[in-house]
């Protein structure tokens, strides 16, 4: 299979490639949490020196595991409900979900700046069910008249909210409840102390800088996303499911026990009013 081109790509965007090629490092060991080989066909196909730009650990290779799985089962969870649903992803990247949990039927919508849209084009071409519009994903103006409202929704926003300023990130939760009624949304967020560390420089390793992240919640504030729109009806936290060896051990605590219980990066659903009838 031929190489890509090298991406050029700024700081933000450039998550794309470190998540990607997390997902690739945990998908070729032997006990992976995630079985995702278009990952691994993608790492292979881009010319991009990502050992040596990003490191490889297995630690970190499962967190990012963990994190998937939690959005891969939401949305395996939502089309076994709704099999001809729609699957709006916001800011996904080089995400391969669709073709992880895909159920044949659904259809997918994915939502992103321009430049990560000519890549995802470029290297994961979309198939008769998926669509891709090059947008502002908190500009729902842009995208929201783009999806069938006779179809259940459900909105997925993966390592997008943590580089937008908090405003906005209330505004965009506060945009889908009003647009998508009965709808869902499931975001992920890193806590406070992660992100202080990357706005003052000190998430770093020897080659790699991670981006500023404006906007954090530790994972005792979920129900403060409700303040977001009268429109948000529940609000519910998503566990990962077991992980291997010491991260395995510990992740039962990390769970139930503070400070960590409280302090932890969190994935949260949440769920929109249906419409009045």
């Amino acid at each position: 299979m031929s190489s890509a081109a090298r991406p050029d790509l700024a700081a933000v965007p450039e998550t794309m490639l470190w998540t990607l090629w997390q997902r690739a490092v945990e998908a070729r060991r032997p006990d992976a949490l995630l079985h995702d080989p278009k990952a691994v066909e993608l790492v292979d196909r881009i010319d991009y020196p990502f050992a040596e730009r990003f490191g490889t650990s297995g630690f970190q290779s499962q967190l990012q595991a963990l994190r998937v799985g939690c959005f891969d089962r939401e949305v395996s969870d939502f089309l076994a409900r709704e099999p001809r649903g729609t699957v709006v992803c916001l800011g996904e990247g080089l995400e391969t979900q669709y073709w992880r949990v895909d159920n044949g039927r659904a259809h997918w919508l994915t939502v992103d700046l321009p430049e990560a849209v000519a890549l995802r084009e470029e290297l994961l071409p979309p198939g008769p069910r998926q669509r891709y519009l090059a947008a502002d994903a908190t500009d729902l103006a842009a995208w929201a008249d783009e999806v069938d409202r006779d179809r259940a929704v459900l909105i997925t926003a993966e390592g997008l909210l943590m580089y937008l300023p908090p405003d906005r990130v209330k505004a965009l939760i506060a945009d889908c409840a009003d647009r998508f009624p009965g709808g869902s949304l499931v975001l992920d967020a890193v806590p406070r102390w992660f992100a202080r560390l990357t706005r003052t420089g000190r998430m770093r390793t020897a080659t790699y800088q991670a981006p500023a992240m404006p906007w954090a919640m530790d994972a005792r504030e979920r129900d403060k996303l409700r303040t977001a729109s009268p429109a948000v009806a529940a609000v519910r936290d998503v566990r990962p499911a077991a992980a291997r060896g010491l991260l395995g051990a510990l992740l039962p605590f990390a769970l139930t026990a503070p400070p960590l219980a409280t302090r932890r990066p969190s994935v949260t659903v949440l769920d929109f009013a249906a419409p009045a009838r």
